[in-house]
């Protein structure tokens, strides 16, 4: 069989469903919203399809999502899988909750819905739950000063869109604003620094009660990551929305550090053993790729490494000029957890797959469509959604999924539904 590390934008799908067939020791870790489900603008308006939910329970032990939302609260997933089922009495009785990680990695739950927020203290859970209220009353006030062309009525109509008052991630998601503010787009560009400002005046805040390095702001998209380790803001300009999601997020939440939390947990599943220890969890772990990756060569059994799918939607490069110089700022939710998978797989000598779907056909429109075009009678990807043109790109896209997240269920249910589990 092809290696599939050695693969780069592939739509040879059925060659990565036989492997995940024919791989009893297979383990898939997966982002949600723009990979099995669509991207909207309102998280309330999600819908995921109820057989894609009865495959993920076929999967049984060799499936976890990895997500910077959230399983619980009126704009979590757990919402959306129990509107899909026929009964929500069903998903619970019956274990269809999607299992995994959510809030960057800090809120786990298995398929039955039970969670639990490993690593977080109750004086960091109430600073979380003030935040939503902080932000309503800034942008209220950002509204009437700055958008006197909206009713009030309009005004909490958008409020209410924009802020997700969830409990571990409390998020400012402004696609409602770029999408009420296109006659408008300086207003939409100071929003977005005011939000960034707000973002660090919590920080500070945060600080002051007794939480230093309690809590940091994810932005998506973003570009990388500054050398303090710092997401870097996605300014907004008149052609592009930019950052428009800013995600009030416990330290230690970010996804390459779940995949270790799974991995350690897919051992214990299969081997008995936890190789980092029952009480492992993200706040744990190392905060970079080099780090992370020691920890799993010193501590996890090679021979019992599975192989390893990780499938995301947010992987973007930008060029920019600096002082005369290109330089490429690389970011993405899901690149650098996928980054990590491919270098476990460089490392140990696993065939592990890194695998993007084009999620660029929903309401949200900051993403980059994949370019095909023909070789001959063969559809080839021309360009993804990274800067193919510099070769010092270090993140390698196996296989690409360009009709979204449809396709993509597609194929997961077929090799749910082929697959014979333990």
């Amino acid at each position: 069989m092809t290696n599939i590390k050695n693969l780069h934008l592939s739509l040879d799908h059925n060659l990565l469903k036989e492997k995940l067939i024919n791989t009893p020791n297979s383990l898939i870790i997966q982002d949600l919203d723009g990979v099995c489900m669509g991207l909207v603008k309102d998280p309330l308006n999600r819908v995921i399809q109820w057989d894609y939910v009865r495959a993920v329970k076929k999967m049984n032990s060799h499936f976890f999502v990895l997500t910077n939302g959230e399983h619980i609260g009126k704009r979590g997933v757990n919402n959306i899988v129990e509107k899909s089922a026929f009964s929500a009495q069903e998903v619970k009785e019956k274990g269809y909750y999607l299992p995994g990680l959510a809030g960057g990695g800090v809120q786990w739950q298995d398929s039955f819905g039970n969670v639990e927020h490993p690593g977080i203290t109750k004086k960091e859970l109430d600073f979380l739950g003030n935040v939503p209220h902080i932000v309503r009353e800034k942008l209220t006030t950002f509204c009437k000063n700055n958008c006197s062309f909206f009713s009030i009525e309009e005004i909490n109509h958008i409020i209410d869109a924009v802020i997700l008052d969830n409990l571990v991630s409390p998020t400012v998601n402004i696609n409602t604003f770029y999408e009420k503010l296109t006659d408008h787009n300086s207003i939409y560009i100071t929003l977005q620094k005011e939000v960034k400002l707000l973002m660090d005046e919590l920080l500070s805040q945060a600080e002051k009660e007794g939480l230093k390095n309690s809590f940091f702001v994810h932005y998506a998209p973003n570009l990388g990551r500054d050398d303090d380790g710092l997401e870097i803001l996605r300014p907004a300009t008149e052609t592009d929305s930019g950052t428009t999601d800013f995600q009030f997020m416990v330290t230690g939440g970010i996804k390459e550090a779940g995949v270790l939390f799974l991995l350690n947990h897919y051992y214990y599943l299969h081997t008995g053993e936890y190789p980092l220890g029952k009480d492992f969890n993200v706040r744990k772990a190392p905060k970079n790729q080099g780090e992370l990756l020691n920890l799993v060569v010193n501590n996890f059994d090679p021979q019992k490494m599975p192989f390893i799918m990780g499938v995301g939607d947010t992987v973007n490069s930008t060029v920019m000029e600096q002082d005369g110089k290109k330089i490429v700022r690389r970011g993405g939710s899901d690149r650098n957890f996928l980054q990590l998978i491919q270098n476990i797989g460089d490392t140990l000598n696993i065939d592990n797959a890194v695998v993007y779907i084009d999620s660029s056909g929903g309401e949200i429109k900051n993403r980059k469509p994949i370019k095909l075009g023909q070789n001959g009678e063969k559809t080839i990807v021309l360009e993804g959604p990274g800067d193919n043109q510099d070769d010092n790109e270090p993140l390698v896209l196996n296989f690409v999924f360009p009709e979204g997240h449809q396709q993509y269920c597609k194929f997961f249910m077929d090799v749910a539904n082929s697959r014979k589990n333990d």
